[in-house]
């Protein structure tokens, strides 16, 4: 193995702007990334290199030493910085302050969390009766000494005495099933290794779950995810004992995904070739030796089974239906053509719909703001259910035949509170609302509309300070996702609010490829329609210029994820849109992104560069594939070791590029934390440390002092 060490780059890294006066530059070393000639691709007859390819291997000594020595290049970046305690501190002491989540309600427990502002994970209580006594129920942060174990999932059995809930170590997608005894509080001897992706839904005496065959060792968070199995675990007997549900053996790439109606009359699979479409297989559970019906095959569309009334059977779908829809049918009846309207297509967006007592709580989105409508049960329309505001709500929760739900209420200037609700005479109260140290009253938030490169008007919301003069010299974030299905609604955030605490402008746009406007937004920023997502997210940046918010000078852009992908393509295609660059566990590599775990499910929506049409569009907008020397804003680079989602690859082969081709003064850094993954589960000291870091790096090179 070759030695890693620090050399000195063509380029300097500087502190501050540059005057005719002399100033004092601060130079830092990127530590040299060996290239190997050698890996070169042929797609379709174009050879493309991939020098780093050595960096796909996250368990090597050699990559080891790599991230070693970058985290002590942005370290000593960041700590020259003189304000970077004092954001620090900020985070902290707004983060100080207690959340309740909304209760759920199983027989007579009430099962909720908590966290007292200062936990690094939340606290799951439970209480026998709304008024009972409170009892700890599960204390993540008693699971490791750094709060990187983190539970979820929780599922209460029919009978309302076990408990089956996932632990995650270090943010990892793979998930550890354990059970536990809801009267003793004592765990059982059960449990379920390997499972990912997954629900657990319980039936009699055992659940439903999904899983794989166990990786290879040393490859848990690189290898490709194939053949997604569901099984049933019968309470009180080994894993090994599990009776397989449903594989697919001709088909490896595909998801699977088992639930059960709340009555337990029926089991649901639904299968996936990726982030959108899904097959849809229904057994009765009822009657002995019953087989799986097809009621979809074709991943055409949408299609989930949401519940039963009886034999009736309410599907939820956008077939035939951009916007989403509720039919209804029989297991008689399965196909598309025999499904009638229940609650019928509205021209804004059905994002879920929820039974609780004797009524159906539809939420929906217009004009990405919630809307929640109330029917009868035979689908009738009663009323609006009326919101605390402008903002989103989580929808109503609760249990059929019980007239007590619950909902929550969120904006970008205000804290999630939650509110009961009595579904007899639908009347409100509040039931949580948080004490935080931040005036909601102080800011004001916008929409406004601008026209893309093509003439779509696309939707944006800004959020600051009341009274900001508007002058082109405020300090101004950028945000955006643009994929997925994925609807980016207001809510609030302390990260955003400590950005805007001090002066800073929070723009969030959006854009297509999301699902706040229906499938087709969604189609408009997917496959060879995906260059449209990074046009309307320049043509935001570009309103927010023109409009005096704020200036290049001044524009900070961030996205996590396929908002990481975003970003990458977005300063690679428009390197003088902003001043600063943050993508975060980014899709960065769009030849390979499909080689490594899940990567494979995300074809439908990107394309593959196995195929001569996708590859030829990938390789337009592959961020690492299109760095070129030229001068990049000050961009850093957010990763994670145990990023099993988006493997920490792309991001380490995109900062080598960077740095190697970047003919500007600006930092072309990485910060890579250690025991994280793609976000999910983060304990708060890491976030605060996280977000510490890309408050410093975003403010110092926008020309701004924190005082």
């Amino acid at each position: 193995m070759k030695k890693i060490v620090l050399i000195a780059v063509a380029s300097v890294l500087i502190f501050g702007c540059l005057s005719d006066k002399h100033e004092e530059k601060v130079t830092y070393n990127y530590p040299e990334t060996r290239q190997d000639s050698t890996v070169v691709d042929d797609y379709f007859g174009t050879k493309i290199a991939d020098p780093y390819r050595w960096l796909e291997d996250d368990t090597s000594a050699e990559t080891g030493a790599w991230v070693t020595a970058q985290n002590a290049v942005t370290n000593g970046y960041l700590s020259k910085i003189p304000f970077r305690a004092k954001l620090k501190q900020q985070l902290t002491d707004l983060w100080d302050y207690e959340t309740v989540s909304t209760p759920s309600k199983h027989g007579d427990y009430y099962i909720y969390s908590k966290n007292d502002g200062k936990q690094n994970q939340s606290v799951y209580y439970i209480k026998k009766g709304e008024d009972g006594a409170e009892e700890v129920l599960l204390d993540p942060n008693t699971m490791s000494e750094d709060g990187t174990t983190s539970v979820g999932g929780l599922s209460v059995s029919k009978d309302h005495q076990l408990m089956a809930y996932m632990v995650s170590q270090s943010g990892s997608d793979w998930k550890e099933i354990v059970v536990m005894d809801l009267n003793t509080k004592e765990l059982l001897e059960d449990k379920v290794l390997w499972s990912k992706f997954s629900g657990i839904s319980w039936h009699e005496n055992g659940f439903y779950y999904s899983g794989y065959d166990a990786p290879e060792k040393g490859k848990e968070f690189s290898n490709k995810n194939e053949f997604h199995k569901i099984f049933y675990h019968t309470i009180g007997t080994q894993q090994s004992a599990d009776q397989l549900i449903f594989e697919d053996k001709e088909h490896p790439l595909r998801n699977h995904y088992a639930s059960t109606t709340e009555d337990g009359h029926f089991l649901m699979v639904s299968g996936s070739e990726g982030t959108s479409g899904n097959s849809l297989y229904i057994k009765d559970l009822t009657k002995s030796g019953s087989e799986f019906v097809t009621f979809v095959d074709d991943f055409d569309n949408d299609s989930y089974l949401m519940d039963n009334i009886g034999e009736t059977l309410l599907i939820f779908t956008n077939y035939k239906a951009p916007n989403k829809r509720v039919v209804q049918t029989t297991m008689d009846a399965p196909s598309k053509e025999n499904w009638t309207d229940f609650i019928a297509e509205k021209d804004y967006v059905l994002e879920n719909v929820s039974i609780v007592g004797d009524k159906m709580f539809a939420s929906y989105l217009k004009d990405v703001q919630s809307k929640i409508e109330i029917y009868g049960m035979d689908g009738t329309y009663n009323k609006d259910l009326e919101l605390p505001g402008i903002g989103i709500s989580s929808g109503v929760s609760g249990e059929k035949g019980d007239n007590i739900g619950y909902y929550s209420f969120t904006s970008f200037t205000t804290p999630r509170s939650s509110y009961k609700i009595n579904t007899d005479d639908l009347s409100s109260e509040p039931y949580f609302k948080p004490a935080i140290n931040f005036n909601s009253d102080d800011y004001v938030t916008e929409q406004v509309r601008f026209k893309s490169k093509d003439g779509e008007e696309i939707p944006m919301f800004i959020t600051h300070k009341k009274g900001i003069k508007m002058d082109g010299n405020n300090p101004c974030l950028l945000y955006g996702y643009g994929g997925f299905q994925i609807s980016i609604k207001p809510s609030f955030s302390v990260v955003n609010s400590v950005f805007m605490q001090n002066g800073g402008i929070y723009a969030v746009v959006t854009l297509r490829g999301g699902n706040e406007y229906g499938e087709k937004w969604h189609k408009a920023g997917m496959l060879n329609n995906k260059q449209n997502v990074f046009n309307d997210f320049i043509a935001a940046g570009n309103y927010l210029k023109d409009n005096k918010y704020t200036s290049t000078e001044k524009l900070a852009i961030h996205g996590r994820s396929n908002g990481g992908l975003l970003v990458g393509a977005v300063m690679t295609q428009e390197p003088n849109l902003a001043a600063v660059a943050l993508p975060g566990v980014g899709v960065l590599d769009m030849l390979r992104y499909h080689k490594f775990t899940i990567g494979w499910a995300w074809a439908v929506e990107y394309g593959s560069s196995d195929k001569e049409e996708d590859f030829k569009n990938l390789i337009t907008y592959s961020p690492l594939h299109n760095v070129k020397p030229i001068a990049y804003p000050a961009t850093m680079i957010m990763t994670a070791d145990h990023d099993d989602r988006v493997v920490p690859a792309h991001s380490f082969k995109f900062a080598a590029e960077l740095q190697k081709q970047n003919t500007g003064n600006n930092p072309m850094l990485i910060r890579i934390e250690s025991k994280a993954g793609h976000g999910s589960g983060k304990p708060k000291n890491k976030l605060i440390e996280e977000w510490a870091d890309v408050w410093t790096f975003t403010f110092h090179n926008l020309g701004v002092e924190i005082k």
